[in-house]
């Protein structure tokens, strides 16, 4: 095989793609995730992992077969998260169109964004971007016990600045 013939097959048609399957993986992660908002971000993110990873389809199932397990995993990886643990359900959002909106405060934005740098970057990949700690330390180039210990001085110097924020103290 040539070496265009190589990069053609690693870039999908991905008109094509979501012209085909599209619908479908829609419908499967609305049943999986009973919720369209996160339906329609696990199929985009699917598409996403399609994109970049069509190079190593070795075809021993069928396209439609190996995407759809991507979508299921992706789905999986929704129900697993953190933010969907925390999620109230349907009586938390009933409690919360009670109560007045509030408008966007950016106090606790504002107080991480003084941190220092390193333990700045720490937060925002460990809260913001959901990373692990082993992670963090991949990208950062130290131990993973250094990112763990700037992420609790981080919190120490954050719950000092935000005190007024705890009301159990």
């Amino acid at each position: 095989m040539r070496s265009t013939d190589t990069e053609r097959a690693a870039k999908p048609d991905m008109n094509r793609l979501i012209a085909e399957y599209g619908a479908g993986l829609l419908r499967m992660c609305c049943l999986y995730l009973r919720d369209r908002a996160q339906a329609e971000d696990a199929v985009q993110d699917t598409f996403i992992k399609v994109y970049e990873k069509y190079g190593s389809f070795e075809g021993r199932s069928s396209e439609k077969t190996w995407i759809t397990a991507i979508a299921v995993n992706t789905c999986r990886n929704y129900l697993r998260s953190p933010w969907r643990r925390r999620n109230a359900g349907e009586k938390g959002l009933y409690l919360l169109r009670q109560a007045p909106p509030e408008p966007p405060d950016g106090t606790v934005v504002r107080a991480v964004m003084t941190l220092p740098a390193k333990y700045r970057e720490a937060v925002l990949l460990a809260y913001y971007q959901e990373l692990k700690p082993r992670e963090i330390a991949e990208m950062l180039g130290v131990p993973p016990p250094t990112v763990t210990t700037r992420l609790r001085r981080a919190r120490q110097m954050l719950k000092e600045s935000l005190k007024e924020w705890y009301f159990d103290e």
